[in-house]
């Protein structure tokens, strides 16, 4: 483990506070005589996956699984007592026809119930509401007005609240009850049994918390909106492609009635055999709708990502029988225009019409699709020209993402750009997993890129370290990878007029049902942990700039030398000067930095920090605040400022 060089509160005020030239000072010249490239509003944003549960369990507030019964094992999730039985006989919703009766147990000393401990148990946050809602009818055409007891319990099994609920119609019918928790209670759940009168049938059970946002959980909305992200890309990721063709996400099945949207098995579910999943599925409540609503709260622009005709090669390889051919693209094609009219579409369209019926008349101005997501070799190209060709004629203000493969260089990837230039696509999705070593030799990879074609957007990067120190999940999410990752995004900015969009992957894990990581946030059912690389992409959204700078050492990029990367830009909109520098050596680094080609002068600032004591320092949901930015003012005059930037930090000053 790496030692701090400087206790954290000395080295945040040393940040702050002038110092002296000395021996080792770095000359920094800021040159503000020309403008330089316009950074798009979409330079740094976030990309969502249903991974790590991610949505059923994570971004979605629904606090029941296996709601509908659907699931291929249909009482998964669910533990039955009492006569229960399970049936599609005149179901409430074609698409999702299962449901269960609860009979009358026989004796007044029984019972007969259903209990479901949601995603790995129920959060309850003591004085909170939470609606419960089910469809339910009388399991006889002639019988009596039936009573179910509806109950909120904890770890332990007893009651939290109860409410009764009267079954009265011989019909489907949705009926709702609030329950309140007395408790904060991490791990609960919800009970369901019969109280009085004949059978009944239920359906759609489900429950929310009183605070959640539109269907979503409003901890974890909060810390997207918090981000201010540019660019949202959704649904992902593998899940676009699914295991086979028959599983790959189906934005039409994700909109419309939220109770009869089927279900979908999630590419995750089988794919880690030593953290295996089989109970994770897609309901799509949270469905395309409800992403684009998402998009439009947080302030990003929206970039679906739509199949091309290919299951997931990795699981596939080039299976000719596995993938949809050439020739029978159409459904897929029209799928993408579909979308292009349920987003943007006026409301006496089709799709358009549906949009405005769920709640939204107005279009969500959707300016970007991608179509495929990690694809590569012959298949891709040849599929997706199929797409180009007829959204250029039919959409050409849609600005298309293609996908370069799986790897930030190599055959495919270089096949892969080579054939995204010949479809002339707009921007072509690069990814990279890479460790530190990877991510600190890459600060120069846009440089030389060719400035003809199409541009960068890096779709899914993460440091990922080489070791740990510790085993708990989030460990990985150490600020020694969120430093790496903020001296890489010093070479996106310098290269803004290549690199148009960047989004760090994956955005959400569980605790108790990760697969993946590292990943950006971290949540259990209670609360939400923002992690070290979190408040770098934080950092870098909210002090975007509208042109970038050229910022130089002896004329020179400052590109990982003695440790320092950096980039400057400036912010027209606040007439501000915003330079980061990233510092990932273990001594402070004193710096000069020289305002020229300007009658302007340094005034007087702020400077953002974010630091820790120790390489493998993590925010954790027992303790969050382990590394989060630390924000100074910074005396300055003239066309001079010297600074002190400490060891292992990153830096963000405003002038």
């Amino acid at each position: 483990m790496r030692k701090a060089i400087i206790p954290l509160c000395v080295s945040l005020l040393m940040a702050a506070l002038p110092v002296s030239a000395d021996e080792g000072l770095h000359p920094f010249v800021l040159d503000a005589k020309k403008l330089g490239s316009p950074i798009q509003t979409t330079m740094y944003g976030i990309f969502f996956e249903d991974i790590n549960f991610g949505a059923d369990g994570g971004l979605y507030a629904e606090m029941v699984e296996n709601r509908s019964f659907e699931f291929p094992q249909s009482l998964m999730g669910w533990n039955t007592f009492g006569k229960v039985s399970l049936s599609t006989d005149r179901p409430a919703f074609d698409r999702n026809p299962h449901y269960v009766t609860i009979f009358d147990p026989g004796h007044r000393e029984k019972r007969s119930g259903i209990d479901n401990h949601g995603f790995f148990g129920m959060g309850f946050k003591k004085d909170m509401k939470y609606f419960f809602s089910v469809y339910g009818r009388l399991h006889a055409a002639n019988g009596k007005s039936t009573e179910i007891r509806v109950e909120l319990i904890d770890e332990n099994n007893e009651i939290i609240d109860k409410q009764t609920v009267t079954i009265n119609s011989k019909d489907w019918k949705k009926y709702e009850v609030n329950l309140t928790s007395k408790k904060t209670v991490a791990k609960g759940g919800l009970r369901i049994f019969h109280q009085k009168g004949d059978g009944v049938d239920l359906d759609h059970v489900s429950l929310f918390p009183e605070d959640n946002w539109n269907g979503l959980r409003r901890d974890l909305v909060n810390d997207l909106k918090d981000l201010h992200p540019g660019i949202f890309r959704f649904p992902g990721g593998c899940i676009v492609e699914g295991t086979d063709i028959g599983t790959r996400y189906q934005w039409k099945h994700s909109v419309g009635q939220v109770e009869n949207r089927p279900l979908n098995e999630n590419r995750w579910n089988y794919t880690f055999p030593h953290r295996m999943y089989p109970n994770y599925y897609q309901t799509y409540g949270m469905g395309f709708y409800e992403l684009f609503l998402l998009s439009e709260y947080i302030g990003a622009a929206p970039l679906p990502i739509l199949n091309v005709g290919l299951a997931c090669q990795y699981q596939n390889d080039d299976d000719s029988d596995a993938h949809i051919p050439v020739n029978k693209l159409d459904e897929y094609i029209q799928d993408a225009l579909d979308l292009i009219e349920f987003a943007n579409g006026d409301v006496t369209t089709k799709w358009g019409k549906l949009r405005a019926d769920m709640g939204h008349p107005a279009p969500f101005n959707l300016k970007f699709l991608g179509i495929g997501n990690e694809q590569w070799g012959p298949l891709y190209p040849e599929r997706l020209e199929k797409f180009i060709t007829v959204l250029r004629d039919r959409h050409p203000e849609i600005k298309i993402v293609g996908s370069s493969g799986p790897s930030p260089d190599g055959d495919k990837f270089d096949y892969g750009w080579e054939q995204m230039r010949r479809l002339k696509v707009d921007l072509v999705d690069e990814h990279y997993y890479c460790n530190q070593n990877w991510f600190m030799n890459n600060v120069t990879r846009y440089d030389n890129y060719s400035r003809k074609g199409p541009k960068v957007f890096a779709g899914e990067y993460a440091c990922h370290i080489k070791e740990h120190a510790a085993d708990f999940p989030e460990a990985k999410n150490v600020f020694d990878a969120a430093i790496c990752e903020a001296a890489l995004m010093t070479g996106f900015e310098r290269n803004a007029d290549i690199v148009h969009m960047a989004t760090y992957a994956p955005l959400f894990a569980h605790v108790d049902g990760w697969q993946w990581r590292p990943d950006l946030i971290w949540m259990d059912n209670l609360t939400t942990v923002r992690t070290p690389n979190y408040y770098v992409q934080q950092m870098y959204a909210c002090n975007r700039g509208t042109h970038v700078l050229k910022l130089t050492e002896y004329k020179e990029p400052i590109t990982g030398k003695d440790g320092l990367c950096a980039s400057a830009v400036y912010d027209k909109d606040h007439n501000n000067y915003i330079i980061k520098i990233v510092n990932t050596s273990e001594a402070d680094k004193p710096v000069e930095i020289t305002l020229k080609g300007t009658k302007n002068l340094f005034k007087d600032g702020t400077v953002t920090t974010l630091h820790a004591a120790s390489a493998d320092a993590a925010n954790t949901t027992k303790n969050k605040n382990v590394v989060v930015p630390k924000t100074a003012k910074v005396k300055a005059s003239g066309n001079k400022v010297m600074l002190t930037v400490p060891a292992r930090t990153f830096a963000v000053y405003r002038f």
